[in-house]
């Protein structure tokens, strides 16, 4: 293959969904970033969850599940795979047996990642990862906007005495400096809690934070379109959780919420991000054991897919 081929997933056509590859969508592997435009990365990780486990088998199923999927959105009309150079870099190297071990694992994988003009999609994974990706985009870009889309806020002190859990990655992160608290928008949060200040902390801080509530029975896309305006050129970082979907969607994660968002409420935010100054993007959560069906997995995926779609870059063929 040529430096400035663009890759494009291997199709139904050329290879029967239920062969082939397993990377996501059956794209080529690569060993590292450099050459590529963008980047899949899956984190096998569950060693921070603090209810069911089995997100370490998620990056896995979620690329299982991607066959599904063609390169051209049919209503967006995004063509990533025409104008970005996009492979699957496999997965991190974790300590299954050290969540902090882990954690600098991953901070230093991403290191070398973003040495290249490349954005990471990432495939999680428990939420904890997100911490040491954005220390790495921090790195890079400075401090980020923030689009979180998520049942919880994730914003605890500690968790069992450890500071470093599934539940703390945007506490650390604010403390840190590596996300923009003006421009940080957490969507979907609800649940019971223990005390107003499981939300009310982030609100204190200058983050803007969306109930479930408030989208009940409604559109996203007025609430996204105004998150997109007032992020303006800033990088923005995107993580969703797939809890922050209704378990009637997604039941195969580890902290599952009723009421939450429904799968076209999550399309309407993800392509509602077209625009945004996207320097990197993850999903995370998905709990194969107890995803029975795949759906959850399968849901993901195609987020992953509408993820890639907004990049910066992407072209789009209006007149087929």
């Amino acid at each position: 293959m040529s430096d400035d081929e663009l890759f494009q997933p291997l199709g139904g056509n050329e290879m029967p969904r239920f062969a082939g590859p397993g990377t996501m969508m059956r794209l080529p592997a690569a060993a590292e970033a450099a050459g590529l435009d963008a980047c899949f990365i899956g984190i096998p990780l569950d060693v921070g969850t603090s209810n069911r486990p089995g997100t370490r088998f998620g990056p896995k199923q979620i690329r299982a599940e991607s066959v599904m999927l063609r390169p051209y959105n049919m209503w967006t009309r995004a063509a990533p795979f025409d104008s970005l150079r996009i492979a699957d870099i496999g997965d991190v190297p974790i300590n299954t047996f050290d969540l902090k071990d882990a954690v600098r694992r991953i901070e230093m994988f991403y290191d070398s990642v973003l040495t290249h003009p490349v954005i990471p999609v990432t495939l999680g994974g428990d939420h904890t990862l997100t911490l040491p990706v954005l220390r790495s985009i921090a790195k890079k870009h400075g401090p980020v906007g923030l689009v979180h889309i998520d049942a919880h806020a994730d914003i605890n002190d500690h968790m069992f005495g450890e500071a470093i859990a599934h539940g703390t990655p945007f506490r650390r992160a604010f403390e840190e400096g590596l996300i923009d608290a003006d421009h940080t928008f957490q969507i979907g949060l609800r649940g019971t809690g223990y005390t107003a200040e499981d939300f009310d902390w982030a609100r204190d801080k200058g983050f803007t934070v969306v109930q479930a509530e408030e989208l009940w029975h409604k559109s996203a896309t007025p609430l996204i379109d105004d998150i997109r305006a007032k992020m303006g050129t800033r990088p923005v970082y995107l993580t969703f959780d797939i809890d922050s979907l209704d378990p009637a969607y997604a039941p195969g994660t580890g902290t599952p919420e009723i009421g939450g968002l429904t799968s076209v409420q999550a399309i309407e935010l993800i392509r509602g991000c077209q625009g945004m100054n996207l320097v990197g993007c993850d999903l995370v959560e998905v709990s194969p054991p107890y995803d029975l069906q795949g759906n959850t997995a399968l849901l993901a995926a195609n987020l992953i897919f509408e993820m890639l779609c907004v990049l910066p870059g992407v072209g789009y063929r209006m007149n087929d």
